[in-house]
């Protein structure tokens, strides 16, 4: 089931719903029913509080967990996890909001925000200085 709306399209997989595999997607899934597999994304994911999340990895821009995941969480812009909700792994995140009575076990790693450097403006050496601090 898929709703329009003026930011894109938002995708519910439903209480009764059981998927196993691979999802790509760019748009907002709301995950309300069960899971297993990985789930890769540019767009926004919810996981609902009914649902039940065991991922391999759970990537997308902004994530809202409700519900219960197992498995490591990769948020690049934002993770809320929400008052209620039980997760098993690690997260890697720019920004993170944890609700009170929230179940926790794993570890946290703050990404932080990499400069974006226009190649055709900068010398070669300050463009190698930038790509090692990148990776670092």
């Amino acid at each position: 089931m898929a709703k329009q709306q003026t930011n894109g399209n938002i995708t519910v997989l439903g209480e009764e719903t059981c998927f196993e595999g691979y999802l790509e997607f760019t748009d907002s899934l709301v995950v309300t029913g069960k899971f297993e597999g990985t789930i890769k994304s540019e767009g926004k994911l919810e996981i609902a509080k009914t649902a039940e999340c065991e991922v391999d990895e759970m990537s997308a821009s902004a994530i809202m967990i409700a519900g219960s995941v197992k498995g490591n969480i990769n948020a690049r812009d934002r993770l809320e996890i929400r008052s209620g909700s039980k997760i098993n792994g690690d997260i890697k995140t720019r920004k993170l909001r944890i609700a009170e009575n929230v179940e926790y076990q794993g570890a946290v790693t703050m990404l932080e925000d990499t400069q974006d450097v226009d190649v055709f403006s900068v010398s070669t050496a300050e463009f190698k200085e930038q790509l090692q601090n990148d990776q670092q």
